[in-house]
């Protein structure tokens, strides 16, 4: 079990390692003080990382001594001890790490709740706070997952899709000629060149995949019908900007969700004074 942990009042740095990218961030009681994001890289050391971490405290006027605690959730298990070590060189605070033993306070119904990745558990641990149940989360990222949460506020399973670029790379690398492309939005659903067709086809089709999905769960679940409350829906993830404003689902766009849930994670392990 982790140890309960004692500390003053301060800043709050939290971590959240995906597949592409690790958001940093700095989180001052529910405020989150910024967001960035360095690439994900197995080849780096931990002094490559306290360097890189060190430089966005820099950045943002961030002094060292102001940072009271640390907290990391991971998708990508040989880099925790590396980003661990890195946060203990920096600050000399060895930070939470949500996995088995750490307090979270959701109730996690699914076969094998130690399979469930700790970002989608600290997306919805933050969007129950925030918004309530039920809820359905949408993380788009590396892979766009979905969770959902019940009235009862339990984690009751999810959906995961191909993410955005995961889908356009397989696209252009088993094709002849098809461009590499960027992810603006098309001019029209129905493009008039290859470029516009493969755009509005990775924008509306992800953004009317999502409509169609967040349909099914309401259907099966309910959200909305025969006197139960509707759902809240938000989304999060680096790619969330490009693919909702698509959506014709009424969205909140949240991109600090998992800064705000590794914060409330963070007060539910330790005692302040």
């Amino acid at each position: 079990m982790t140890e309960t942990r004692k500390n003053e009042r301060g800043l709050i740095l939290a971590i959240d390692m995906g597949n592409t990218n690790i958001v940093i961030g700095c989180v001052d009681d529910d405020h989150v003080l910024f967001e960035e994001r360095l690439s994900t890289d197995l080849s780096k050391t931990e002094l490559e990382y306290a360097i890189g971490f060190k430089t966005v405290f820099e950045i943002y006027n961030i002094e060292l001594s102001d940072i009271k605690g640390a907290i990391i959730s991971s998708v990508v298990p040989p880099l925790v001890n590396i980003i661990k070590s890195a946060v203990e060189k920096i600050i000399g605070i060895t930070p939470i790490i949500v996995g088995p033993g750490v307090k979270t306070g959701l109730n996690i119904l699914m076969d094998q709740p130690r399979q469930v990745g700790s970002d989608l558990i600290v997306d919805a641990v933050a969007a129950l706070k925030v918004y309530g149940a039920p809820a359905i989360i949408i993380d788009i990222g590396t892979a766009t997952t979905i969770s959902v949460v019940d009235e009862k506020q339990n984690y009751i399973g999810g959906v995961i899709l191909p993410g955005i670029r995961v889908s356009l790379d397989s696209l252009v690398s088993r094709t002849a000629q098809l461009p590499r492309i960027g992810l603006e939005d098309p001019k029209s659903i129905i493009g008039k060149n290859t470029v516009d067709c493969m755009k509005s086809g990775i924008i509306y089709g992800n953004a009317s995949c999502l409509d169609g999905m967040i349909d099914r769960i309401n259907e099966s679940c309910g959200f909305g019908k025969e006197g139960k409350k509707a759902a809240s829906i938000i989304a999060t993830g680096g790619l969330a900007k490009v693919v909702i404003p698509h959506c014709k689902h009424d969205i909140i766009e949240d991109n600090e969700l998992l800064l705000k849930g590794l914060k409330i994670i963070y007060d539910k392990n330790v005692e302040v004074d």
